[in-house]
């Protein structure tokens, strides 16, 4: 399978501080990539860098379409909810709409057919009726969807989620895996998310992000791994047919 994006010897950090170092990390075409890791790991830094959002100090990305190097490839970002500016004067349908930004010119309107779109995004999101309402009103589970959509709406080759279970009710999270499920069947996704029990459950490989990057092509996640970079025992536990997969320990930390 060919890779979208490969990341090669990626240095990152802040104000003089290494967050990321020496990074290897390939993301395939359908992938569903699960990234995991502890507080102040280096996960969002890693997110920020593939969406050209952080200038990282050393080392490449590199995107692919068909096996061939382009420059550049379309992706959806849904970010931290509290990254979000709930006072900003924004309706739920100009927030998912916002998502097809990059497909206009600056000057020119939004088309017919992008207003559809975001018509369309909103009903699969299960919003309808709240398309007016200021995204300060919204409950956190409705804001996540609508944010959700925006990362969406545009059809993007890859959707970057980072942490996206937070404030979604329990409802909507079944929808919501079931959604990236099918989402999954035509483009890849990389999920970031301290839930590492809802990840091993819907994703495809894993990468644990703890300054550096160990890559599992499986899900299958050591569990003394875990303990040693949560910084706490951790109790991998099977439900149903979801069975209790333990690898060997990373030996370089």
């Amino acid at each position: 399978m060919n890779p979208i994006i490969q990341i090669n010897g990626l240095c990152a950090g802040y104000d003089g501080k290494t967050v990321l170092n020496q990074v290897d990390l390939a993301v395939y075409e359908k992938d569903f990539l699960g990234i995991i890791g502890p507080n102040g790991g280096g996960k969002t830094t890693l997110i920020k860098c593939i969406l050209g959002l952080h200038h990282p100090l050393q080392g490449r990305i590199r995107f692919y379409k068909n096996g061939e190097e382009v420059s550049e490839i379309t992706m959806g970002y849904l970010p931290q909810y509290n990254s979000i500016d709930k006072k900003f004067p924004i309706s739920v349908y100009e927030v998912v709409l916002s998502g097809l930004s990059k497909q206009k010119s600056l000057f020119r309107r939004y088309s017919k057919e992008q207003h559809e779109q975001a018509r369309q995004m909103i009903v699969r999101m299960g919003l309808e009726g709240l398309e007016e309402r200021s995204i300060g009103s919204l409950s956190g589970g409705q804001l996540q969807r609508a944010l959700l959509g925006r990362a969406l709406v545009s059809n993007p080759e890859v959707v970057i989620l980072d942490e996206p279970n937070t404030y979604i009710d329990k409802r909507f999270e079944a929808k919501l895996y079931s959604l990236l499920e099918e989402i999954n069947q035509e483009r890849a996704i990389i999920l970031v998310s301290h839930d590492i029990g809802t990840v091993l459950k819907n994703v495809k490989t894993i990468a644990c992000v703890n300054e550096t990057v160990h890559y599992h092509p499986h899900t299958e996640v050591p569990t003394e791994w875990l303990e040693e970079h949560f910084g706490c025992p951790i109790e991998m536990l099977g439900h149903g047919t979801f069975p209790h997969r333990v690898l060997k320990c990373h030996h370089d930390h």
